[in-house]
């Protein structure tokens, strides 16, 4: 099932969103997150464990994708992001979530496709809800200086790192802590 704008919006305007990142803190600043709890990739992983449902996981498939999977099929709406790298895990595991999806791109979109902004899991979150109206948004689990040595090319990885967090920068949202 598509979710549709409408059930974003209904989900997001006015709320106070939580993003959850998968930086080293994560685990801790889960235990206090509050209002609407969006996760990226991993950070989904890390929130099933600790017993925390996000209402909304963002993904480019390159996480414990069985987790994501779960979530989904537990209610949370998956926002799948397909680009360039992509093609091959996005035709294993797009079909086979269960639950409420968003089809997105980075690019112009088409055919059923949306772009909300962003380029890493994290800021498309962020982006996301920024786009559907969040009162305020607060991030935990975020380390935009140390990439995870999980990521291999450490050097790739902090170029994404900062391109998120200019990127959320440019949202210009006083309530943003970076």
């Amino acid at each position: 099932t598509r979710a549709s704008a409408d059930e974003l919006g209904s989900l997001f305007r006015g709320q106070v969103v939580t993003v959850a990142g998968n930086g080293p803190s994560l685990g801790s600043d889960l235990k206090g997150a509050e209002g609407v709890l969006v996760t990226a990739d991993e950070a989904t992983t890390v929130a099933l464990e600790q017993g925390r449902h996000p209402a909304v996981l963002v993904t480019d498939l390159d996480g414990r994708v069985e987790d994501q999977l779960r979530a989904n099929a537990e209610g949370a709406i998956a926002v799948v992001h397909g680009h360039g790298d992509n093609g091959p895990a996005v035709r294993t595991w797009a079909s086979r979530f269960t639950g409420t999806t968003v089809a997105t791109t980075q690019s112009r979109p088409s055919g059923g496709l949306v772009n909300f902004g962003g380029f890493t899991d994290g800021d498309r979150a962020v982006y996301l809800a920024d786009h559907f109206g969040a009162k305020e948004i607060r991030l935990v689990g975020w380390d935009f200086e140390h990439p995870s040595p999980k990521d291999g090319d450490l050097k790739r990885k902090q170029r994404k790192l900062d391109w998120a967090y200019i990127l959320i920068q440019n949202l210009d949202r006083p309530d943003l802590e970076l």
